[in-house]
């Protein structure tokens, strides 16, 4: 057991954050080959602070998910959680931001040194996939890599690791888990499906109206204009038929079961009651997250075909075609972006019984 004089003993700055072992990590290979590249120490530094960061991330994010692996959510935890969340955000956001000093590479100065790189690519970043695995990124939405597996092209002790990690639950489904919890769904004389059927039936019923009765309309616009509007049996199905729902989940469109989907639906709607608004933030933030990462791999992408135009990648990949292509494939959080697809304006959701508002406010009386 630590003594405690050595607990509180006097540290020095360079040892505390050690940085011999940083500052030493940077070997660019063209020197060492004799023919140095000056811009080679700037990729170096680059992508080890990604790293750096990724770690980071992992921290975070497993703290939050460590709040979420229980039967009963602590709601006193949410605001840290949320917290946390908003750190990953902000760390996303220098993750895009440093692509902009990589950059400052020009492209004949990144050739001086590409070739020494091979078969090395950020493909083989295990930190970047633990992330994806703990988010909920499943091997079915991957792209193949040489038509391998994505963890091939680790060690047998990390391939190890990330099937661990895929056995056990992701944060998509303890998010999933939580919003299946979710009360007020069915409360006293309150079912949440039968009013939001209804108020959704009302609200269309009066759009369609409207659009007939308009004067500044030619009727071929109106008819564009009813179609666009849609009704029940187009995107609100999935909400309104529960075996739409599970027929969609099936088929792998969608990945929130039907519970849960309901559950944040409730919470997005009546968001500025006081109880649901730290939930809704939450969501929210994970919804952040998943498109900051869309974000960066297209910024990713860019600037990979900036610096090679159309050139394979050092790993063997397509290059910017492939980075590409995971932006559009790789997303995890897309049933909560969809739930934007399923709102009804304020004024047409169901009101709320008085007893159940008092539910949901800060409620406090004096005897």
């Amino acid at each position: 057991m630590q003594h405690k004089e050595e607990a509180y003993s006097t540290i020095h700055y360079h040892s505390y954050l050690q940085l011999d072992k940083i500052l030493d990590a940077q070997a660019p290979r063209s020197e060492a080959l004799g023919n140095p590249a000056h811009d080679e120490t700037l990729f170096i530094i680059i992508h080890q602070v990604y790293e750096l960061w990724f770690k980071q991330i992992i921290h975070e994010l497993s703290s939050v998910m460590d709040m979420f692996d229980n039967d009963r959510v602590d709601e006193r935890n949410m605001g840290v959680a949320v917290a946390r969340l908003d750190r990953i955000i902000e760390i996303q956001k220098l993750l895009i931001d440093q692509i902009r000093i990589l950059e400052t590479m020009t492209p004949l100065d990144f050739l001086d040194f590409r070739s020494y790189l091979f078969p090395a690519s950020g493909f083989q970043s295990f930190q970047f996939r633990v992330v994806e695995v703990l988010l909920g990124l499943q091997n079915s939405q991957r792209l193949t890599y040489h038509n391998t597996h994505y963890a091939s092209v680790f060690a047998e002790d990390q391939q190890a690791i990330l099937k661990k990690m895929e056995e056990k639950r992701s944060m998509l489904e303890l998010a999933e888990d939580w919003l299946e919890r979710t009360p007020f769904l069915n409360t006293g004389n309150f079912n949440f499906l039968q009013e939001f059927t209804a108020a959704v039936k009302e609200m269309l019923s009066q759009e369609k109206q409207a659009i007939r009765d308009t004067t500044a309309l030619t009727e071929r616009e109106k008819e564009m204009r009813l179609k666009m509007l849609g009704d029940t049996d187009t995107y609100f199905l999935s909400v309104l038929d529960k075996s739409q729902h599970e027929k969609l989940l099936a088929e792998g469109k969608l990945r929130l079961s039907y519970k849960a989907t309901l559950g944040a639906l409730l919470i997005h709607l009546y968001r500025d009651e006081p109880i649901l608004r730290m939930p809704f933030e939450l969501l929210e933030r994970l919804v952040d997250i998943d498109e900051l990462f869309t974000a960066w791999r297209y910024r990713h992408a860019q600037m990979v075909l900036r610096m090679l135009g159309k050139k394979v990648g050092t790993g063997g990949s397509s290059g910017s075609e492939y980075l590409h292509a995971t932006a559009a494939r790789h997303g995890i959080f897309s049933d909560l972006h969809n739930i934007s697809t399923l709102l009804i304006p304020r004024s047409s959701r169901p009101e709320l019984p008085p007893e159940l508002k008092k539910q949901l406010a800060f409620h406090y009386s004096v005897k």
